[in-house]
């Protein structure tokens, strides 16, 4: 386990979000929309879009991101070689921190 959540396992730019647009796996639940796409890098880097349109306050935004990362940094060293998107919807604000980690914990994709 990671004690970190390292900027190189972050997508940052708008090419690196654009390259897993473009080819990508796709799973669609209720919460989230989760996209992935192999990468060569030898380990896994996550990408989080969250829309202002969809989650109007800040606090919950930043919540859901702390969740999603910190869900992440706890499981890379298990998952694949992949570029992770995960498109939050509408309906996330109002689940518990619980309910959020459980439905996470289910999406990954591992080695």
């Amino acid at each position: 386990m990671y004690k970190f959540f390292f900027k190189k396992s972050r997508l940052l730019s708008t090419l690196q979000f654009q390259h897993v647009y473009k080819r990508h796996i796709k799973i669609i639940r209720p919460e989230f929309i989760y996209l992935s796409r192999i990468n060569y890098l030898n380990f896994p880097r996550l990408g989080i879009s969250i829309s202002k349109k969809n989650i109007k306050r800040s606090h919950d935004r930043n919540r859901i991101k702390r969740l999603i990362r910190e869900n992440f940094r706890l499981k890379q060293n298990k998952l694949m070689s992949m570029d992770i998107v995960i498109i939050v919807k509408k309906n996330l604000i109002f689940q518990n921190n619980k309910f959020i980690i459980h439905r996470l914990e289910n999406l990954w994709i591992y080695k």
